[in-house]
């Protein structure tokens, strides 16, 4: 069975709503019942041939997004793409990968064998980008990783799913601001990633961004389980740029600390 952009949005909210649980407290406080705006979906992945930034966009360029902005995080290692729908309605796509040949041996050997456990094929499967950890990992192993890169523990422990969904405050009725958001969160008792301040980015770089910590969820490895940071939410506000139209692309230094949600050191 193929995906519809529909049936891929759908699926992947599913499963995005069993790692990060507050995702629907947030909806119910943010929209008052009505449907909120996705802004963009992001996902994680190894720069290995068998599962690299270009097999999960594959799936998206099929639905008819286009590649757009390129993105690099020197200290984290990790390159990304975003990617565009002509619908303006359909949520934007950013993926990361992690440069391995940029880490140690050690991380470089867990990582294929950790790719080495997916059947063959498995990227191209219609449910790849939301089926999870399809591979064994130990806690030593996920403790080992989170010493070096946090991107690469969270990788091994929940593998292809949605990192994190992001609600376009631009189209909410009753927030105006980012700041009012965050107020709203706080009061509820959601707490907010503060590393570079609460609020990232600025109307002069025409983007502004913000997010919860990642929910705890229960994780079970080969040897046990751990409860460890999952998904997120985060929350954008996009503004116009010279020409009046809207600011669709990412800011680098803001997106760096967006990462840092699901940081579980």
């Amino acid at each position: 069975m193929t995906n519809t952009l529909e049936s891929l949005f759908d699926a992947l909210w599913q499963d995005y709503q069993v790692q990060c649980p507050s995702a629907v407290p947030i909806h119910r406080l943010l929209g008052g019942g009505a449907a909120l705006i996705n802004d963009h979906v992001a996902f994680r992945t190894f720069n290995l041939p068998e599962v690299g930034l270009d097999k999960l966009a594959a799936h998206f360029l099929a639905l008819g997004y286009e590649a757009k902005g390129d993105y690099r995080f020197e200290q984290k290692k990790l390159v990304a793409k975003h990617f565009e729908h002509p619908n303006p309605e359909a949520p934007k796509v950013f993926i990361s990968e992690l440069c391995l040949e940029q880490c140690s041996e050690a991380l470089q050997s867990v990582a294929r064998d950790l790719v080495a456990q997916l059947p063959e094929g498995a990227a191209q499967q219609p449910d790849f980008l939301y089926s999870g950890a399809r591979w064994q990992v130990d806690t030593a192993t996920y403790r080992a990783l989170l010493a070096e890169s946090e991107y690469a523990a969270w990788l091994a422990a929940f593998g292809y799913r949605a990192n994190h969904f992001t609600v376009k405050v631009n189209t909410l009725a009753d927030y105006t601001t980012l700041e009012s958001v965050n107020a709203a969160l706080k009061s509820a008792g959601f707490a907010l990633n503060t590393s570079g301040g609460e609020i990232k980015g600025s109307p002069q770089v025409l983007l502004e961004q913000s997010s919860t910590l990642a929910d705890k969820v229960a994780v079970r490895f080969a040897d046990g389980e751990l409860t460890i940071p999952a998904s997120f939410y985060e929350f954008a506000r996009r503004y116009p740029d010279a020409n009046g139209l809207e600011y669709s692309g990412f800011v680098a230094a803001s997106a760096d600390k967006i990462f840092e949600s699901t940081d579980a050191r």
